[in-house]
């Protein structure tokens, strides 16, 4: 992944990262598993569901620390088989 994130970004900095994936109970928890991976720390996932239920958006805040930190925790994140988007 080649992105422009510390042409944006003064690092460290507070990033929410939308993930939205199949409304299942444990999308939350894979989620905040996978953050604790790299970037340890207390989270407090917010969840909304989609207009038909089918989907679910887990909006989540978490420090990352440089251009590549980011990127790992976007790619990541993907990497769950229940998570269709990362934003």
């Amino acid at each position: 992944m080649d992105t422009r994130f510390d042409e944006l970004i003064d690092f460290p900095s507070m990033q929410t990262f939308k993930v939205m994936g199949l409304a299942k109970p444990e999308l939350p928890d894979l989620v905040v598993e996978c953050l604790q991976a790299h970037a340890p720390g207390e989270y407090a996932p917010k969840v909304r569901p989609s207009s038909k239920g089918n989907y679910h958006a887990v909006s989540i805040s978490v420090k990352v620390t440089s251009k590549e930190h980011m990127e790992t925790i976007y790619t990541e994140l993907a990497k769950i088989d229940i998570v269709r988007v990362v934003l």
